[in-house]
This record gives C-alpha cells, sequence and structure tokens, in this order.
C-alpha cells in the first residue's frame, strides 16, 4: 500500500510537472505569438508610416511641384496680363487702319533725345503688337532703323491690347552736330509674328518741337510702359 501510494504521489508529481510544462511552453508560445504580432503591428506601422511619407508625401510634394509649377504659369500669365493689359485668347495683330499711331519729340537737343512713339488700339476687339516697329527716318525709302542693342529682353512675346489699350516704343536719336538728317515725320509698319512688314504709315510728329535731327538712331521694343519716363 505504502509502495503504490508512492508511486501514485510520483505519478500525480510527473503529471503536475509535465501541466506544468505544457503551460510554460504555451506561455512561451503565446509570448512569440504576441511577440509575432507586436512586430507585425510595428511593421504595419512602419508601412503606414512609409507609405504616408512614400506615397502620401510623395504625393504631396508631387501636388506641391504641381502647384508650383501652376503658381509660375499663373505669375507668369498673371504678368503677361498685367503687361498686356489683359490678355485675351484669340486676338488678332492689330492691323495700322485700326490704330492711332502718334510721335512726340522728348528731350530734344538733350542727353536721351528721342521720339517717343504710342499706338492705341481704336478698335473694337482685342489685338497684338510684338517686337519692335519698322521706322524709317525721313525717305520712306530709306534702310529701317535697327533694334537698340541696350533694350530689354521680350521683344518676341505678344503684347494684346484691349480697345482703348495703348504700347509705346522710343526712336533714341543720336545727334552729333554736324551731316546730321532733319525731319519732322517718319514712316512706320507694324511687324508680323515672322518679322515681316506690314503696310507702311505716315507718323507726323506733335510737341513744341516737331523737328529733329539724327546722324544715328535704334528702336525700342513696344512695352505697356513709356520709356525714359523720368
Amino acid at each position: 500500500m505504502r509502495t503504490s501510494r508512492i508511486r501514485t504521489a510520483s505519478l500525480a508529481a510527473v503529471t503536475a510537472a509535465l501541466a506544468l510544462g505544457l503551460t510554460a511552453c504555451g506561455g512561451a508560445d503565446g509570448g512569440s505569438k504576441a511577440a509575432g504580432g507586436d512586430h507585425a503591428a510595428g511593421a504595419a506601422q512602419s508601412s503606414s508610416a512609409t507609405g504616408a511619407d512614400g506615397k502620401g508625401g510623395a504625393s504631396q510634394a508631387d501636388g506641391g511641384a504641381t502647384k508650383g509649377s501652376a503658381r509660375s504659369t499663373t505669375a507668369s500669365g498673371g504678368t503677361g496680363e498685367v503687361a498686356s493689359k489683359g490678355t485675351t485668347a484669340g486676338a488678332q495683330q492689330c492691323r495700322g487702319d485700326e490704330m492711332l499711331l502718334t510721335a512726340v519729340h522728348r528731350f530734344a537737343g538733350q542727353q536721351g533725345d528721342h521720339l517717343l512713339i504710342s499706338a492705341s488700339n481704336k478698335g473694337t476687339e482685342p489685338c497684338w503688337v510684338t517686337s519692335y516697329p519698322s521706322v524709317k527716318l525721313g525717305d520712306v525709302n530709306s534702310t529701317a532703323l535697327p533694334h537698340s542693342k541696350k533694350d530689354n529682353p521680350g521683344g518676341d512675346r505678344h503684347i494684346t491690347l484691349q480697345p482703348g489699350g495703348t504700347a509705346y516704343s522710343a526712336v533714341n536719336l543720336f545727334d552729333y552736330g554736324s551731316k546730321h538728317h532733319t525731319a519732322k515725320s517718319f514712316a512706320l509698319a507694324l511687324r508680323g509674328a515672322n518679322g515681316h512688314d506690314g503696310p507702311i504709315y505716315s507718323v507726323s510728329l506733335k510737341g513744341d518741337k516737331p523737328q529733329f535731327s539724327w546722324n544715328e538712331a535704334d528702336v525700342l521694343n513696344w512695352s505697356t510702359k513709356k520709356p525714359y519716363n523720368f
């Protein structure tokens, strides 16, 4: 009996030990699963963060770049609109017969002597001018004046004039005091986008000193601001 009890107690102890061992193993497995779960959650969080930075961030960066381009386009368009007094799609090239062309002799006999040219759109639709006007001083059959080398770039852009809008150019006069030419009018033609001259129009000067003299002269690009306005 005593031996039987001892064996029974031993078996019970072994059974309990096995149960504890299994419980420990189960706990280890549970811990591993929990650790795996934490790892998976961490990976998911890492993936989510990467997705946010990689996808959302890139999208935002791309979106930012796109918006930057849009701003650049808007800024360029805005500048064009200001410069052109309201650029209008589909505007045609200005024709001389729809323009009021005038000129004034400014700073006569002084440094900065020039002819201020104004071209106003008297038509009912917007139109554009480009480059610089083709100007011939004195004899209409003379050679057109060259573009000023000191002028600002941008002569290839179209300046759109709304009805009543005005563009300005200037003829710089260089008078060396002898062997010069004199005149009170000149011939002007608007240039097309291809650089070819349109019809020629005679422009008479207004003001107190309509007569001007020159040995050399050159022309500025069209602008919506008066040149030498100081």
